[in-house]
Protein backbone atom coordinates (compact mmCIF):
# COMPACT_ATOMS: atom_id res chain seq x y z
CA UNK A 1 0.00 0.00 0.00
CA UNK A 2 1.14 3.58 -0.77
CA UNK A 3 1.04 6.12 1.94
CA UNK A 4 -0.72 9.37 0.26
CA UNK A 5 -1.28 12.45 2.31
CA UNK A 6 -3.36 15.33 1.17
CA UNK A 7 -2.97 18.85 1.85
CA UNK A 8 -6.07 21.06 2.21
CA UNK A 9 -7.93 17.73 3.40
CA UNK A 10 -11.41 19.22 4.64
CA UNK A 11 -11.84 19.98 1.11
CA UNK A 12 -13.87 18.95 -1.68
CA UNK A 13 -11.46 17.02 -3.71
CA UNK A 14 -9.34 15.80 -1.13
CA UNK A 15 -12.38 14.44 0.50
CA UNK A 16 -12.80 12.57 -2.69
CA UNK A 17 -9.49 11.75 -3.23
CA UNK A 18 -9.71 10.18 0.07
CA UNK A 19 -12.69 8.05 -0.93
CA UNK A 20 -11.66 7.31 -3.91
CA UNK A 21 -8.11 5.15 -3.12
CA UNK A 22 -8.78 4.76 0.67
CA UNK A 23 -9.57 0.75 0.38
CA UNK A 24 -6.17 0.28 -1.37
CA UNK A 25 -4.41 3.09 -0.06
CA UNK A 26 -2.77 4.78 3.75
CA UNK A 27 -4.40 7.96 3.78
CA UNK A 28 -3.77 11.10 5.54
CA UNK A 29 -5.55 14.36 5.54
CA UNK A 30 -4.31 17.94 6.34
CA UNK A 31 -6.18 19.84 7.69
CA UNK A 32 -6.33 23.32 8.84
CA UNK A 33 -9.22 25.08 10.32
CA UNK A 34 -12.00 22.16 10.05
CA UNK A 35 -11.76 18.73 11.59
CA UNK A 36 -13.31 16.02 9.10
CA UNK A 37 -13.30 12.29 10.24
CA UNK A 38 -13.39 9.56 7.37
CA UNK A 39 -13.41 5.77 8.10
CA UNK A 40 -10.20 4.28 7.26
CA UNK A 41 -8.50 7.68 6.69
CA UNK A 42 -6.38 9.45 8.99
CA UNK A 43 -6.08 13.05 9.41
CA UNK A 44 -4.32 15.93 11.68
CA UNK A 45 -3.95 19.36 11.77
CA UNK A 46 -0.85 20.65 10.07
CA UNK A 47 0.67 23.70 9.39
CA UNK A 48 1.91 24.57 6.00
CA UNK A 49 3.51 28.02 6.78
CA UNK A 50 6.57 26.01 7.84
CA UNK A 51 8.40 23.69 6.20
CA UNK A 52 10.05 21.86 8.85
CA UNK A 53 6.97 21.65 10.41
CA UNK A 54 5.56 19.69 7.75
CA UNK A 55 9.00 17.86 6.57
CA UNK A 56 8.58 16.21 10.27
CA UNK A 57 4.62 15.31 10.18
CA UNK A 58 5.63 13.83 6.26
CA UNK A 59 8.49 11.80 7.58
CA UNK A 60 6.82 10.49 11.02
CA UNK A 61 3.62 9.55 8.39
CA UNK A 62 6.03 7.58 6.38
CA UNK A 63 4.29 9.34 3.03
CA UNK A 64 4.85 8.48 -0.55
CA UNK A 65 2.77 10.50 -2.38
CA UNK A 66 1.67 14.30 -1.25
CA UNK A 67 -1.06 15.75 -2.97
CA UNK A 68 -1.27 19.35 -2.66
CA UNK A 69 -5.11 20.55 -2.73
CA UNK A 70 -4.95 23.28 -0.23
CA UNK A 71 -5.91 26.88 -2.26
CA UNK A 72 -7.44 29.86 -1.96
CA UNK A 73 -10.11 28.56 -4.74
CA UNK A 74 -12.40 31.89 -5.24
CA UNK A 75 -12.02 33.91 -7.29
CA UNK A 76 -13.83 37.07 -6.10
CA UNK A 77 -11.95 36.35 -2.60
CA UNK A 78 -8.49 36.39 -4.80
CA UNK A 79 -9.00 39.75 -6.25
CA UNK A 80 -10.41 41.28 -2.91
CA UNK A 81 -6.95 40.01 -1.30
CA UNK A 82 -4.22 39.72 -3.30
CA UNK A 83 -1.41 39.41 -0.86
CA UNK A 84 -3.28 36.33 0.65
CA UNK A 85 -3.88 34.94 -2.51
CA UNK A 86 -0.34 35.00 -2.88
CA UNK A 87 0.81 33.72 0.19
CA UNK A 88 -1.79 30.69 0.30
CA UNK A 89 -1.25 29.71 -3.57
CA UNK A 90 1.93 30.52 -4.65
CA UNK A 91 3.87 30.49 -1.12
CA UNK A 92 2.26 27.85 0.65
CA UNK A 93 2.49 25.35 -2.58
CA UNK A 94 6.42 26.38 -2.80
CA UNK A 95 7.02 25.10 1.05
CA UNK A 96 5.02 21.78 0.49
CA UNK A 97 7.49 21.34 -2.75
CA UNK A 98 10.80 21.93 -0.82
CA UNK A 99 9.32 19.68 2.40
CA UNK A 100 8.74 16.95 -0.63
CA UNK A 101 12.05 17.54 -2.45
CA UNK A 102 13.81 17.29 0.69
CA UNK A 103 12.24 13.96 1.90
CA UNK A 104 12.69 12.77 -2.08
CA UNK A 105 8.62 12.11 -1.78
CA UNK A 106 6.69 12.21 -4.81
CA UNK A 107 4.33 15.67 -4.82
CA UNK A 108 1.24 16.45 -6.53
CA UNK A 109 0.27 19.88 -7.54
CA UNK A 110 -3.35 20.65 -8.08
CA UNK A 111 -3.39 23.83 -10.38
CA UNK A 112 -6.28 25.03 -12.45
CA UNK A 113 -8.01 25.54 -15.59
CA UNK A 114 -7.67 29.61 -14.97
CA UNK A 115 -4.24 30.13 -16.42
CA UNK A 116 -5.49 31.64 -20.09
CA UNK A 117 -6.61 34.49 -21.55
CA UNK A 118 -10.00 32.27 -22.72
CA UNK A 119 -9.65 33.20 -26.57
CA UNK A 120 -8.61 29.64 -27.79
CA UNK A 121 -10.23 26.43 -26.88
CA UNK A 122 -9.15 23.18 -25.80
CA UNK A 123 -5.61 24.73 -25.15
CA UNK A 124 -2.30 22.21 -24.52
CA UNK A 125 0.22 21.86 -21.98
CA UNK A 126 2.69 23.87 -24.04
CA UNK A 127 0.70 26.64 -24.37
CA UNK A 128 1.99 30.34 -22.63
CA UNK A 129 -0.02 30.80 -19.94
CA UNK A 130 -1.94 34.73 -19.98
CA UNK A 131 -4.31 34.23 -16.53
CA UNK A 132 -7.21 37.43 -16.52
CA UNK A 133 -7.38 37.94 -12.42
CA UNK A 134 -5.53 37.27 -9.58
CA UNK A 135 -6.57 33.60 -8.87
CA UNK A 136 -5.26 32.46 -12.33
CA UNK A 137 -1.41 34.39 -11.44
CA UNK A 138 -1.04 32.92 -8.42
CA UNK A 139 -2.03 29.47 -9.45
CA UNK A 140 0.16 29.97 -12.55
CA UNK A 141 3.14 31.41 -10.42
CA UNK A 142 2.89 28.62 -7.82
CA UNK A 143 3.11 26.37 -10.74
CA UNK A 144 6.95 27.91 -11.90
CA UNK A 145 7.34 27.96 -8.10
CA UNK A 146 6.43 23.87 -7.55
CA UNK A 147 8.28 22.78 -10.61
CA UNK A 148 11.30 24.73 -10.21
CA UNK A 149 11.66 23.33 -6.31
CA UNK A 150 11.09 20.03 -7.22
CA UNK A 151 11.47 18.88 -11.08
CA UNK A 152 10.02 16.11 -10.95
CA UNK A 153 6.51 17.16 -9.54
CA UNK A 154 3.24 16.29 -11.29
CA UNK A 155 1.02 19.34 -11.67
CA UNK A 156 -2.48 18.77 -12.90
CA UNK A 157 -4.86 21.28 -14.19
CA UNK A 158 -7.97 20.68 -14.18
CA UNK A 159 -11.75 21.48 -13.62
CA UNK A 160 -13.36 18.71 -11.52
CA UNK A 161 -17.41 18.02 -9.82
CA UNK A 162 -18.21 15.44 -7.73
CA UNK A 163 -19.83 15.05 -4.35
CA UNK A 164 -19.48 17.41 -1.48
CA UNK A 165 -20.14 17.76 2.50
CA UNK A 166 -22.87 19.78 4.08
CA UNK A 167 -20.71 22.86 4.34
CA UNK A 168 -18.86 22.51 0.61
CA UNK A 169 -21.01 22.11 -2.68
CA UNK A 170 -20.03 21.58 -5.71
CA UNK A 171 -20.73 23.10 -8.96
CA UNK A 172 -22.78 19.45 -9.60
CA UNK A 173 -24.30 19.71 -6.15
CA UNK A 174 -25.76 22.91 -6.62
CA UNK A 175 -27.29 22.38 -9.63
CA UNK A 176 -28.59 19.06 -8.64
CA UNK A 177 -29.97 20.77 -5.32
CA UNK A 178 -31.94 23.64 -7.49
CA UNK A 179 -33.44 21.45 -9.87
CA UNK A 180 -34.58 18.32 -6.99
CA UNK A 181 -36.37 21.39 -4.81
CA UNK A 182 -37.93 23.06 -8.12
CA UNK A 183 -36.02 26.29 -8.20
CA UNK A 184 -34.96 27.74 -10.90
CA UNK A 185 -31.00 28.57 -12.09
CA UNK A 186 -28.98 30.47 -14.85
CA UNK A 187 -25.93 28.99 -15.88
CA UNK A 188 -23.78 30.49 -18.62
CA UNK A 189 -23.68 29.64 -22.30
CA UNK A 190 -20.79 31.54 -23.07
CA UNK A 191 -18.24 29.98 -20.97
CA UNK A 192 -16.96 26.84 -22.10
CA UNK A 193 -14.61 24.24 -19.88
CA UNK A 194 -13.80 20.50 -20.22
CA UNK A 195 -15.37 19.14 -16.95
CA UNK A 196 -14.09 16.06 -15.32
CA UNK A 197 -15.71 13.87 -12.44
CA UNK A 198 -13.22 14.11 -9.30
CA UNK A 199 -13.54 10.07 -9.16
CA UNK A 200 -12.30 9.82 -13.00
CA UNK A 201 -9.65 12.76 -12.29
CA UNK A 202 -7.88 10.79 -9.42
CA UNK A 203 -7.81 7.75 -10.48
CA UNK A 204 -6.32 9.05 -14.49
CA UNK A 205 -3.73 11.17 -11.69
CA UNK A 206 -3.00 7.64 -9.84
CA UNK A 207 -1.97 6.29 -12.93
CA UNK A 208 0.39 8.96 -14.52
CA UNK A 209 2.09 8.38 -11.00
CA UNK A 210 2.36 4.64 -11.49
CA UNK A 211 3.77 5.43 -15.02
CA UNK A 212 6.70 8.03 -13.66
CA UNK A 213 4.94 10.91 -15.34
CA UNK A 214 6.26 14.34 -13.95
CA UNK A 215 5.42 17.77 -14.97
CA UNK A 216 2.10 19.64 -16.19
CA UNK A 217 -0.26 17.60 -17.14
CA UNK A 218 -4.03 18.63 -18.36
CA UNK A 219 -6.34 15.87 -16.64
CA UNK A 220 -10.29 16.96 -18.11
CA UNK A 221 -12.81 15.30 -19.64
CA UNK A 222 -12.67 14.69 -23.11
CA UNK A 223 -16.01 17.11 -23.88
CA UNK A 224 -16.08 20.90 -24.44
CA UNK A 225 -19.23 22.45 -23.46
CA UNK A 226 -20.83 25.31 -21.85
CA UNK A 227 -22.08 25.55 -18.52
CA UNK A 228 -25.37 25.62 -19.59
CA UNK A 229 -25.08 22.67 -21.74
CA UNK A 230 -23.02 20.92 -18.47
CA UNK A 231 -26.79 21.75 -16.19
CA UNK A 232 -29.09 20.55 -18.69
CA UNK A 233 -27.19 17.06 -19.00
CA UNK A 234 -27.34 16.94 -15.20
CA UNK A 235 -31.02 17.68 -15.21
CA UNK A 236 -31.87 15.08 -18.30
CA UNK A 237 -29.76 12.46 -16.20
CA UNK A 238 -31.93 13.12 -12.93
CA UNK A 239 -34.96 13.01 -15.46
CA UNK A 240 -35.75 17.21 -14.44
CA UNK A 241 -37.48 19.78 -16.05
CA UNK A 242 -34.79 21.32 -18.53
CA UNK A 243 -36.86 24.40 -18.32
CA UNK A 244 -35.74 25.54 -15.13
CA UNK A 245 -31.90 25.78 -16.18
CA UNK A 246 -32.37 29.74 -17.81
CA UNK A 247 -29.29 30.57 -20.26
CA UNK A 248 -27.69 33.74 -19.25
CA UNK A 249 -24.15 35.63 -20.46
CA UNK A 250 -20.95 36.20 -18.52
CA UNK A 251 -20.44 39.06 -20.95
CA UNK A 252 -23.61 40.87 -19.46
CA UNK A 253 -22.44 40.51 -15.74
CA UNK A 254 -20.56 43.47 -15.32
CA UNK A 255 -20.25 43.66 -12.00
CA UNK A 256 -18.23 39.86 -12.20
CA UNK A 257 -14.29 39.57 -11.76
CA UNK A 258 -12.94 39.22 -15.20
CA UNK A 259 -12.70 35.63 -15.95
CA UNK A 260 -11.51 33.53 -19.21
CA UNK A 261 -14.99 32.73 -21.49
CA UNK A 262 -13.09 29.44 -22.55
CA UNK A 263 -11.36 27.29 -19.63
CA UNK A 264 -11.38 24.28 -22.16
CA UNK A 265 -7.91 22.43 -21.82
CA UNK A 266 -6.81 19.20 -24.15
CA UNK A 267 -6.15 16.38 -22.81
CA UNK A 268 -4.55 14.81 -25.76
CA UNK A 269 -0.76 14.73 -23.73
CA UNK A 270 -2.59 12.40 -20.83
CA UNK A 271 -4.65 10.10 -23.19
CA UNK A 272 -1.56 9.11 -25.23
CA UNK A 273 0.47 9.04 -22.08
CA UNK A 274 -1.85 6.55 -20.27
CA UNK A 275 -2.97 5.18 -23.87
CA UNK A 276 -6.56 5.75 -23.01
CA UNK A 277 -9.12 8.23 -23.75
CA UNK A 278 -10.38 9.97 -20.39
CA UNK A 279 -14.30 9.40 -20.87
CA UNK A 280 -17.30 11.01 -22.05
CA UNK A 281 -19.16 14.42 -19.90
CA UNK A 282 -22.25 11.55 -20.22
CA UNK A 283 -20.47 8.47 -18.76
CA UNK A 284 -18.83 10.81 -16.02
CA UNK A 285 -22.48 12.00 -15.36
CA UNK A 286 -24.07 8.61 -15.10
CA UNK A 287 -21.34 7.69 -12.61
CA UNK A 288 -22.31 10.62 -10.87
CA UNK A 289 -25.57 9.83 -10.73
CA UNK A 290 -25.16 6.47 -9.52
CA UNK A 291 -22.76 7.60 -6.38
CA UNK A 292 -24.61 8.98 -4.66
CA UNK A 293 -26.49 5.63 -2.71
CA UNK A 294 -22.83 4.52 -2.96
CA UNK A 295 -22.06 4.11 1.29
CA UNK A 296 -18.94 6.31 1.02
CA UNK A 297 -20.85 9.40 -1.07
CA UNK A 298 -23.07 9.13 1.82
CA UNK A 299 -20.19 9.34 4.28
CA UNK A 300 -18.59 12.05 2.57
CA UNK A 301 -22.11 14.21 1.95
CA UNK A 302 -23.10 13.84 6.06
CA UNK A 303 -19.97 15.67 7.03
Amino acid sequence: MDTIFITGGSGLLALNWAVTIRDDSRVFLGLYDRKVSLTGVGSMFINLNSVDDLTNILSNCKAQIVVHTAGLTSVEECEANPELARHVNSDLSYNVAKACNRLGVRMVHISTDHLFSGDIPLVDENHPVNPKNVYGRTKAEAEIRVLETHPSALVIRTNFYGWGPKYRSSFSDIIVNALRTGKELNLFQDVYYTPILAETMVLQVHDLISKQAEGIFNVVGDDRISKYEFGLQLARQYNYDTNKINPVLMVEKADLVQRPHDLSLSNRKTCEFLKRHSGSITADIARLYKQEHLNKIKELKSL
